[in-house]
């Protein structure tokens, strides 16, 4: 399959590659990964990135306005987006070509080639596979395209503390770090809380709620975030948080938007992303995302977990 995509790649002259609504690094590290790989590997190429900004990640990479009229006879490549309907710019489909990379569960097998790994850490991670794959065919890596994707595969193992974290994983961010970039700058950017967000997780420590069989979950409302000036996309960095509580087995986030309830799942051990299926969502086993539309379902989301969770205590 990475023989197929570098053939195709290099039959088209223009190439436009998007990745899933509401990114994290490992979205923009992949997406922003390919393309500098690709600038490098092709300077005659028109490369383009596009989606909507996410204000919290611009540090990575600013993204690409293109006119519709871009996508005629172009390439269109999707990175880390697991599901048709996530892909962020619904233009994805106007291209001569559709590429789909990614390390989620392949339930939505969308485009004319793919190439899905779920045993990679992060998208970020096969890119830089497809490099290294491609590095004696004409590919080329380059100090811009490392930063990106050595921030995408320290987003998506929590900075190599997640069980996807493999021996390839740690030889690849030990080959990235050898390119000129800040990792320091790097950490600062993807880490650095702002205050009222460093207080928000406080609220988050004082008020998380616990259920049966090792469940605790959280709900914040739009009033709460407003109290706080914060962002769903904000309150979003803090899911982590309660994953160093002795006890607690799996967890919900509930973040209320203008027209959905964002419902992050995460886990410990249970397998969690079947109940995101559940609400037409999705994700890796134990690290899960849906959409909600009332509170009432959120007590529903979370007697799945518990049930899940009394389960996999039996086993």
């Amino acid at each position: 399959m990475k023989e197929q995509i570098l053939q195709t790649i290099k039959k088209y002259d223009t190439i436009i590659i998007h990745r899933h609504v509401r990114p994290d690094p490992d979205a923009y590290g992949s997406q922003g990964g390919l393309a500098e790989v690709l600038k490098a590997s092709f300077p005659e190429k028109s490369i383009y990135t596009v989606g909507k900004e996410e204000e919290s990640l611009q540090f990575l990479r600013r993204l690409n306005d293109i006119p519709d009229d871009t996508y005629n006879g172009a390439l269109v490549i999707v990175c880390d987006t697991a599901n048709e309907a996530r892909i962020d710019d619904n233009r994805y489909g106007l291209g001569d070509m559709l590429i789909k990379i990614d390390h989620h569960p392949n339930e939505d097998p969308y485009g004319d080639l793919l190439w899905v790994d779920t045993n990679a850490s992060s998208t970020s991670e096969l890119i830089y596979e497809f490099y290294l794959y491609g590095k004696d065919k004409g590919l080329q890596m380059s100090d811009a395209a490392a930063r990106l994707i050595y921030s995408g595969i320290v987003g998506d193992t929590g900075r190599f503390l997640y069980p996807s974290t493999t021996e390839k994983t740690f030889a690849f961010a030990g080959e990235l770090i050898h390119y000129q970039f800040s990792r320091t700058e790097l950490y600062e950017g993807m880490y650095n809380l702002k205050p009222n967000i460093v207080k928000l997780n406080g609220y988050i420590l004082q008020n998380f709620a616990t259920g049966h069989n090792g469940v605790a979950f959280v709900k914040m409302t739009k009033d709460l975030l407003k109290q706080y000036d914060a962002t769903p996309s904000e309150a979003s960095l803090l899911v982590s948080t309660l994953g160093n509580i002795q006890g607690i087995i799996a967890w919900v986030f509930f973040i209320e938007e203008v027209d959905q309830i964002r419902v992050r799942l995460r886990s410990k051990g249970p397998v969690i992303n079947g109940i995101a299926r559940n609400y037409k969502g999705g994700g890796h086993p134990k690290a899960a995302g849906a959409s909600i539309y009332s509170w009432n379902d959120a007590e529903q989301v979370i007697q799945e977990v518990e049930a899940i969770c009394e389960e996999y205590a039996r086993s």
